[in-house]
C-alpha cells in the first residue's frame, strides 16, 4: 500500500479547509527566476490599491523592509532615489515594510522625506516574490512580468539605479 506524500497531503488539507478549487492558491509558491509573478492585489499605505495593472508592460522592483532595521535605512535611501529616477520611465517601485502600525511607518518616511509607495501587505506579496525572511530583500521583476532577481541585503547605490535598466 503506497502512503501519501506530505505534499499531497497539505493538498487534501487544503482542500477540506478551503474548499474546492482553493488547493491550487494555497499551496502556490513564488514565482522563480524565469517565471511569470502572479501579482495580488495590495493595499498602499495612501489609501490606493496596487496590483497586476500597475505592473502591467513595466518593470517592478519591490523591496522589503522594516524601519527598525539600519541596513533598510541606508538601503531604502537609495530607494528614493531610484523612484526619483524613475520618473517618467516604464519602472513600478512597491515596498513592503514588515510593520503592521500604519503609523509608525508614515512617521518614519516622513521623517526621512521619503516617498515611496508602501504596502503592510506582507504576506501576499511574499507568497508572489519571495518567502525569504530576511531584509532588506530586493526582488526585480522584467517588463513581459518574470521574476528576474531576488537580491538579499544591502544595495549599493550605483547597484539600484542600475536596475533602471530593466525599464529599457
Amino acid at each position: 500500500m503506497r502512503h501519501p506524500d506530505r505534499r499531497s497531503m497539505l493538498a487534501a488539507l487544503a482542500a477540506m479547509t478551503l474548499g474546492p478549487g482553493s488547493t491550487r492558491s494555497a499551496l502556490a509558491s513564488p514565482a522563480a527566476a524565469g517565471e511569470a509573478v502572479r501579482w495580488p492585489q495590495v493595499g498602499l499605505l495612501d489609501g490606493k490599491r496596487w496590483g497586476a495593472a500597475q505592473a502591467e508592460g513595466k518593470a517592478v522592483v519591490a523591496v522589503f523592509w522594516s524601519t527598525t532595521c539600519p541596513f533598510c535605512r541606508r538601503h531604502n535611501a537609495h530607494v528614493e532615489k531610484l523612484r526619483l529616477a524613475a520618473a517618467g520611465q516604464p519602472l513600478e517601485l512597491i515596498t513592503i515594510a514588515r510593520e503592521t502600525d500604519p503609523l509608525v511607518v508614515q512617521r518614519y518616511l516622513q521623517r526621512h522625506g521619503w516617498g515611496f509607495p508602501v504596502t503592510l501587505d506582507q504576506g501576499p506579496m511574499s507568497a508572489a516574490l519571495s518567502t525569504r525572511n530576511m531584509i532588506p530583500l530586493t526582488v526585480t521583476v522584467d517588463r513581459q512580468g518574470r521574476l528576474k532577481q531576488v537580491i538579499p541585503g544591502e544595495m549599493f547605490e550605483e547597484d539600484m539605479l542600475d536596475l533602471l535598466k530593466l525599464a529599457a
